[in-house]
This record gives C-alpha cells, sequence and structure tokens, in this order.
C-alpha cells in the first residue's frame, strides 16, 4: 500500500452530479446507482488536457480524488462553473490510500487498469513500499505532470480510452467536439509507447531517429520507458541523450 499527493474533496448538493457530467470527459452518472470509482478528466475548450482526477461515492458520500498539484486550480475552475447550480464542494480529512493486495474493507478498485489495484479512502493506512513506476511503465499508465501535460496533452493520445478514462456516448462536455473529432475522423499519429532504453535519461528527453526528433523519454523503470512518440517515425535504431533507444510497441 502507498499513500501519494492527493486532495480528498466532499462533493454535496442535488446538482453535484449532472453539473460535473457536463465538464468531464467520462459518464460519471452510474455514481447515482451506487458506490464505485471513476477516472475522467477537464480539458480546455480546444481539448488539450488540464487534469485528471477520480470522481467516487463510498456508502452516501461522493467525493473527488485530485492531484495535489492542481488541486487549487481545478477547484477554482469548477467554482467557475458552478454559476447557481446546487453544488457544494467542502474540504475533507479523509486520506487515500492504494495497494495491489489484501484490499481493505470498503476499497474501490482502480478503474484505469486491473494491475493499478485498489484504492482507500478513509483514515490514513499503513503505507508499505510499491513501485508504482514499474507498475505504470508496464502497462502505459500517464500519470499527471510527467506524461500528462496541462494545456498540451491530448486524453486520445495518452490512452484514455484505453484506460477507462473518456465516453463516447455520454454526450457535451468541455473539449468533446475535438477529443469525438480525435476518435472519428483522424488517425493518431501520435502518442505514448513503450521503449527499452540501455540507461537512465533525464525526463523529457528528446528521442531521436536519424538525427530527427521523434518524440520524448518520460517516466523509467528497469530498462524500459514511457515515451511519447511519432508513430511512424519512431522506427529503427534511436537516441535520448547518450541512451541507445529500441522500440517495443
Amino acid at each position: 500500500m502507498t499513500q501519494t499527493a492527493r486532495r480528498i474533496v466532499h462533493l454535496g448538493g442535488k446538482d453535484a452530479l449532472p453539473f460535473l457530467q457536463g465538464l468531464v470527459s467520462n459518464d460519471i452518472l452510474p455514481l447515482q446507482r451506487g458506490a464505485g470509482l471513476i477516472w475522467t478528466a477537464l480539458l480546455t475548450a480546444q481539448g488539450k488536457y488540464l487534469v485528471d482526477f477520480f470522481v467516487g461515492r463510498r456508502e452516501e458520500t461522493l467525493f473527488l480524488d485530485l492531484p495535489e498539484a492542481l488541486a487549487d486550480d481545478t477547484l477554482r475552475r469548477l467554482y467557475m462553473y458552478r454559476l447557481r447550480a446546487d453544488v457544494v464542494l467542502s474540504p475533507s480529512d479523509w486520506k487515500m490510500t492504494r495497494g495491489l493486495t489484501d484490499a481493505p474493507s470498503g476499497s474501490l478498485a482502480d478503474p484505469r487498469h486491473p494491475a493499478l489495484g485498489w484504492r482507500h479512502y478513509g483514515p490514513p493506512l499503513p503505507d508499505p513500499a510499491v513501485d508504482w513506476n514499474a507498475v505504470r511503465v508496464a502497462n502505459l499508465i500517464p500519470q499527471t505532470g510527467i506524461e500528462l501535460i496541462p494545456n498540451e496533452s491530448y486524453l486520445l493520445e495518452c490512452g484514455f480510452e484505453r484506460l477507462n478514462g473518456v465516453d463516447f456516448r455520454k454526450g457535451c462536455y468541455v473539449g468533446q467536439e475535438v477529443t469525438a473529432r480525435m476518435k472519428h475522423k483522424t488517425e493518431l499519429r501520435k502518442g505514448l509507447g513503450l521503449v527499452a532504453l540501455d540507461q537512465p535519461v533525464p525526463v523529457g528527453t528528446a528521442l531521436l531517429a536519424q538525427e530527427r526528433e521523434v518524440g520524448h523519454i518520460y517516466t523509467q523503470s528497469g530498462g524500459k520507458a514511457i515515451a511519447y512518440v511519432q508513430f511512424e517515425k519512431a522506427v529503427g535504431e534511436m537516441t535520448a541523450g547518450s541512451a541507445k533507444v529500441t522500440r517495443l510497441e
């Protein structure tokens, strides 16, 4: 189990879920029916990533699980959109703990991927180490502030469809038009891929093929890394700084 820098905010008011439904990339209305956890994102009007977070329900309590580094900006944005809707966002003393085995009572499965285990909300729990970077690299799971870059990243290039973070049937939300167009009218030419490298390099190091930049290297573990690549050009012998790089997928 391990805790990370997250902020939990309780969500109340009769308009809470419909209000969020019109803003975020995923369908969160299933939480009206009972406990669960849904991963979603807020986008700019141009379809670029602003923040990803979880919307959850434990018993009768709705809550947001936000990355601490982006929590203040996210809450300000939600307050701006709220207008006269009956929505209450209130601080919580809950902590988030996550783990892979021996899930405590009341835990919720991480909806992104089975390899990510469970998340627990409430009093802090014991915190044995888990190599989450290794888990993320093995399963191409992006992280806020590393692979997911505000005002730059696009959801589909970062695997949100594969990781259950976007719903194409839910109707309108901010940035929906661009996301839908990328899904239905274009072929993705860039996105996250797995590479092998013979030595670590600083996060963000440019990936070169035939001396041309074809991507960047991000999270690394065990001689592998998540890279953002141009799919057609990131082939053959490549380098990143002094490292030799091979595309795996």
